[in-house]
C-alpha cells in the first residue's frame, strides 16, 4: 500500500514538472542545453524586429563642425544559438538629427544604416554582445539662402550592448554604437569631409 502511494505522489510530480516547464518554454525553440537535464531558460534563436530611439554626437572631418542630436529607426535581424553562445546578423535603418553649424556651413547627417555581425553569450535572459560590419549614410552642407550639397559615404561601425528579454517574445536593449563614414569631396567647402560618430540607444525587439 505504501509503495502505490510514494508511485502516485512521485507520477504527480513529474506530470507537475513537466507542465511547468512547458508554460516556461512556450512554443519557441529553447536553446541547446548545457546538459540534457539543465537547458537553458530562454531562447535567442530566430528572427526578430524592433525599433530604437537614441542619441549621437561627432565630428566633421576638416571641419569644426561637432553635430549631434536625436536619432531613431528600425532593426531587423536573425540569431544562431549553441548553449550559451549566440551569432547573429542585424541590419538596421536611423534618420537622424544631428547637426552644427561652423563658421559658413551647416553640416548634418539626415540618415545612415549599418549591416553588422553580433556575437554574444547568453546568461538565461541576459544577452551581452559584441558588433561590428558595414556604414552608410548621408553628409549634407548647407549654405545661407538654401544652397545644398549632399552626398552618400559608406564606412564602418563597432560598437557593444546588453539586451534582456522579457518573455520569450519581447526583449529590450542597450546599445553603443561607433560609426565612421569615408570623406567625400565637397565643392561647396572646397574639402574632403566625412562624419565619424557615437551613438547610444535603447530598443525592444519582438522574436518570432
Amino acid at each position: 500500500m505504501k509503495k502505490t502511494i510514494s508511485g502516485a505522489i512521485v507520477a504527480a510530480t513529474c506530470m507537475t514538472a513537466s507542465a511547468h516547464a512547458a508554460d516556461i518554454y512556450g512554443r519557441r525553440p529553447y536553446a541547446q542545453p548545457y546538459t540534457v537535464n539543465q537547458p537553458l531558460a530562454n531562447s535567442w534563436i530566430g528572427p526578430y524586429i524592433g525599433g530604437n530611439l537614441g542619441y549621437g554626437w561627432g565630428d566633421v572631418s576638416n571641419s569644426g563642425a561637432k553635430p549631434s542630436g536625436v536619432l531613431g529607426g528600425l532593426q531587423v535581424g536573425y540569431n544562431w544559438q549553441s548553449g550559451a553562445w549566440m551569432a547573429g546578423i542585424e541590419g538596421d535603418l536611423q534618420l537622424n538629427s544631428s547637426d552644427d553649424t561652423f563658421a559658413a556651413w551647416k553640416f548634418s547627417n539626415p540618415w545612415f544604416g549599418t549591416v553588422r555581425g553580433r556575437v554574444g553569450y547568453a546568461f538565461n535572459n541576459v544577452l551581452l554582445y559584441g558588433t561590428g560590419g558595414l556604414a552608410f549614410g548621408a553628409l549634407k552642407v548647407e549654405r545661407p539662402g538654401g544652397i545644398s550639397e549632399s552626398s552618400t559615404s559608406a564606412g564602418w561601425t563597432i560598437g557593444a550592448g546588453a539586451e534582456f528579454a522579457i518573455n520569450q517574445n519581447w526583449s529590450a536593449k542597450v546599445e553603443y554604437l561607433y560609426v565612421d563614414l569615408s570623406e567625400k569631396n565637397f565643392l561647396m567647402t572646397g574639402l574632403p569631409n566625412g562624419y565619424s560618430f557615437s551613438t547610444v540607444r535603447l530598443g525592444v525587439n519582438y522574436r518570432f
